[in-house]
């Protein structure tokens, strides 16, 4: 199992997050911002932004090895790609 670890940084109305994935004998590592807006709609105020970040990286990890992790994206672009994404978020939160 992936050891998710993730540091955030408030920067007026946006996280900033920095994430390291490691598993087995590899590592990766992902910049991830967060708009205030987009942090309350999927959360409810309910979690914490680290909490959410590295929730989505869960879910991410179910999907995809870490390495097809893009390396720096706004945490919305999940749903681009995994339609379930906001959905299936807010139920795991």
């Amino acid at each position: 199992m992936a050891e998710i670890t993730v540091s955030v940084a408030e920067r007026g109305d946006t996280y900033q997050c920095d994430v390291t994935v490691e598993e087995g004998l590899g590592k990766s590592q992902h910049s991830v911002t967060l708009e205030r807006d987009d942090y309350e709609r999927l959360t409810g105020g309910i979690a914490s932004p680290k909490a959410l970040v590295a929730e989505s990286f869960r879910f991410l990890l179910e999907r995809e090895p870490k390495e097809s992790i893009l390396r720096s994206f706004d945490l919305t672009v999940i749903s681009r790609y995994f339609p379930e994404y906001e959905r299936e978020i807010k139920q795991r939160l």
